[in-house]
């Protein structure tokens, strides 16, 4: 097929999903505003709009439709129910498959009436919607409930490249890979592990945060108010290929986010896959990623306390976390294996396609 992806040229899940169709023998097209962050892989020719920013979204649309209809794609698949829902084009030789993500339909349709109705609009003229998991496919629902079936097709881990490997003895380190924003709970993590160092056996562990962001110098400050500045790496951010080796270097991931707009825990199944048990707060798809009691431990958002002891629970017993350890990855591999996640997303796209062309 010629697929034409209307999606940020910057994610690394628009880049997976480019590489995996291209990989797969199909021709793959991306139109974006946001300038690739890397070259092309093979396969994929990427069309930079001229204009970006929220009034881009807009004012972009009649190059890319007319860029649509040159390209006379088989379907057209959009990532993000809100701009490059609202971007993408609709030609009648194509069907449109749309991915929601997140915070397009959490946080987009409360700011008000409007953003609510131009949400469901894109949502509405899209032959296929998809979701990343059940809890967001639930809300997408509940945001438009005249929305037909949604599918649930999960971003999904290579499990060659995300495997567990021997950890060098040495301190017990706990961690975690996010982008430092209020919103993942890295203040949390903090206060818990400040917590941690205060509990019998627990005085060597050390905490390791892998990731940029803007609350980066807050964090920092953070820790130095709670005493443990000297127990806290911070790595900074790293490049997608390198995140394999730096969940390798820790005994327990931790994920506790405060939003709701947390829709999957791509990075808590690609900690699981690495053999990790996983601790992870009760928000969004958080929980929908782990077996409670199997391959981690939920705990209540923004509760250091309880963090705290889930964390020192598995530190503490190396039986434990390597049975949860093992229960993640083999669940990953059930569930979560990327290239069968790939078959699923073009299997809604194929249907669309082929149900476009009946007459």
């Amino acid at each position: 097929m010629r697929l034409l992806l209307v999606a940020a040229a910057n994610s690394v899940h628009t880049r997976r999903w480019a590489t995996a169709f291209a990989e797969r023998g199909h021709e793959v097209h991306v139109i974006t505003q946001h300038a690739a962050e890397s070259s092309c892989p093979d396969g994929v020719r990427i069309h930079r709009l001229p204009h970006w920013g929220g009034l881009g979204y807009f004012l972009n649309r009649g190059k890319a439709h007319r860029l649509a209809r040159s390209l006379r794609p088989d379907a057209i698949n959009a990532h993000y129910a809100t701009g490059y829902g609202l971007l993408a084009p609709r030609i009648p030789s194509a069907p449109l498959v749309l991915n929601v993500w997140g915070s397009d339909v959490y946080e987009f349709p409360e700011t008000s009436p409007l953003h609510r109705w131009l949400l469901c609009r894109n949502l509405l003229r899209a032959d296929a919607v998809v979701s990343t998991s059940q809890v967001m496919a639930e809300r997408t629902r509940a945001v438009c409930p005249r929305l037909d079936a949604i599918t649930v097709v999960p971003f999904g881990v290579d499990t060659e490249r995300f495997s567990p490997a021997q950890r060098a003895s040495g301190d017990l380190v706990v961690g975690t890979v996010k982008t430092l924003a209020p919103k993942y709970g890295i203040d949390t993590l903090i206060e818990a592990f400040a917590m941690l160092t205060r509990m019998e056996g627990m005085n060597s562990a050390r905490l390791r945060i892998v990731g940029g962001g803007p609350a980066g110098a807050e964090l920092q400050s953070l820790a130095e108010e709670l005493g443990v500045r000297d127990r806290v790496d911070f790595a900074g951010p790293v490049p997608h290929e390198r995140v394999p080796d730096e969940l390798r270097k820790l005994d327990v991931y931790v994920a506790l986010s405060r939003a709701e707009s947390e829709s999957f825990g791509v990075a808590v199944i690609e900690a699981s896959a690495c053999g990790l048990p996983v601790v992870v707060s009760r928000v969004g798809g958080l929980p929908e990623v782990v077996e409670e009691g199997a391959t981690g431990i939920v705990v209540p958002k923004e509760n250091a306390r309880a963090a705290a002891e889930a964390i020192s629970k598995l530190l503490g017993d190396a039986r434990e976390r390597r049975r949860m350890g093992e229960a993640g990855r083999g669940r990953v591999l059930r569930e979560y294996e990327w290239k069968a996640c790939v078959d699923r997303q073009l299997a809604v796209i194929e249907a669309a396609v082929a149900s476009h062309r009946k007459p």
